[in-house]
C-alpha cells in the first residue's frame, strides 16, 4: 500500500483526535515501519488494519466507518494534488467510469508497484451505473467513500446500493443511482 495512503490517515487522525491519539496507535500497533512513513514509500496493508484497530480502539468507533471518515478525508487530498482527474470528468458517472481505464492508468505511471483494487463498470440503466470493486485489502468501506464523495464534489443526488459478492469483502457490487 503506497504511503500516500498512510500519509493522509494519519494526518485526519491527528487533526480529528489530536497527535497524542497518532503517537498512541503507532507505539501500540507495533509496526514493522515504526510508523515512519514517506508518501513515496510503500507499506504492507497488515500495518493499516493495525493503525485502523488501534484507532477503533481508541474513539470507540468501527473500522469500517473510520475507513469511509478516511475517504471522505483522503478526497481532498486527491482533489488538491491530482485535479486532472476530476476536472476532465463530465460528473460523477464519467469521473466512477474513468477510475479504472484513466485514473488508474496515471496512477500506476506515477507509483508502479501501486496495488489498487479493480473496478469493472457497467451502465445498467440512463441513471444507474454498475461498479463491481475488486481487492484483496477487502476495503470497499474506502471505496465506498471516496465514491460519496467524488458525487458530493460534482453536485449530484444519488444513491448507492451495496452488495457483498464475497463474504470476505474483497469483491462488492455497488450499484450508483441518480435521482
Amino acid at each position: 500500500m503506497k504511503g500516500i495512503v498512510f500519509t493522509g490517515f494519519l494526518e485526519m487522525v491527528e487533526e480529528k483526535y489530536g497527535y497524542e491519539v497518532v503517537d498512541q496507535i503507532i507505539d501500540e500497533g507495533n509496526l514493522p515501519s515504526g510508523g515512519a512513513y514517506t508518501s513515496v514509500g510503500t507499506y504492507s496493508h497488515a500495518e493499516m488494519v493495525q493503525l485502523l484497530t488501534g484507532l477503533s480502539q481508541k474513539t470507540n468507533k468501527d473500522v469500517p466507518s473510520l475507513l469511509k471518515a478516511f475517504a471522505l478525508y483522503f478526497f481532498d487530498t486527491l482533489e488538491k494534488n491530482y485535479p486532472q482527474f476530476l476536472e476532465r470528468a463530465n460528473g460523477a458517472f464519467d469521473f466512477l467510469e474513468s477510475i479504472e481505464n484513466y485514473i488508474h492508468v496515471e496512477v500506476r505511471k506515477l507509483y508502479p508497484d501501486a496495488e489498487l483494487p479493480t473496478f469493472e463498470t457497467k451502465m445498467v440503466a440512463d441513471n444507474s451505473l454498475e461498479m463491481i470493486y475488486t481487492s484483496e485489502r477487502a476495503m470497499a468501506d474506502f471505496a465506498e467513500g471516496l465514491m460519496e464523495r467524488a458525487i458530493a464534489y460534482y453536485g449530484e443526488k444519488v444513491t448507492i446500493a451495496r452488495k457483498k459478492l464475497r463474504e470476505d469483502g474483497k469483491r462488492v457490487q455497488f450499484i450508483v443511482t441518480k435521482v
